[in-house]
């Protein structure tokens, strides 16, 4: 069945977004989220469409990335998996601001076969730095682990310079 052309979205089916072209499906705009006042608002997609495209490397500053293999295999498997989501630009699933570590710091926390952590730091314009990754036995984190990621954070800064 075929519908008329005023009830598809936005009235076309190829809708090219950025440098990429996106073929949406004919279905009707009922959706809040792609109808305004004016009608249809495909551009709004945009910002979704285009996620994959921004993507950051990742850096691993010091023996972040030696410390993370010492992961058993669940536990960096998980850690990976939220580290690709703070590439593309995403928050992780479980994570703490590190003010300590400094500004834009966070730890992702990562609660399989054991208390595992990442400080990363996501807001310099290059890179995404992983700082440290450690097992965590207390409650509180060690201040050595801090002291770790806040001297890496300073060499993570400087490289942004």
């Amino acid at each position: 069945m075929v519908a008329p052309v005023q009830s598809l979205c936005c009235r076309a089916v190829g809708v090219t977004v950025g440098v990429r072209s996106c073929l949406l499906p004919p279905y009707p705009c009922t959706s809040r989220f792609l109808r305004s006042k004016s009608g249809c608002r495909v551009d709004r997609l945009s910002k979704y469409l285009d996620n994959r495209a921004v993507v950051k490397p990742l850096v691993f500053i010091g023996s972040s990335n030696d410390d993370l293999r010492d992961f058993p295999a669940a536990a960096r498997r998980a850690a990976g998996f939220e580290l690709s989501a703070v590439q593309a630009g995403l928050m992780p699933s479980d994570f703490k601001p590190m003010a300590t570590v400094g500004a834009g710091a966070y730890e992702i926390r990562v609660h399989v076969e054991g208390e595992w952590r990442v400080i990363y730091v996501a807001k310099f314009a290059r890179a995404v730095y992983a700082l440290h990754a450690f097992h965590k036995k207390t409650q509180r984190t060690r201040q050595e682990d801090i002291e770790i990621a806040r001297t890496r954070y300073a060499q993570a800064k400087e490289a942004e310079k």
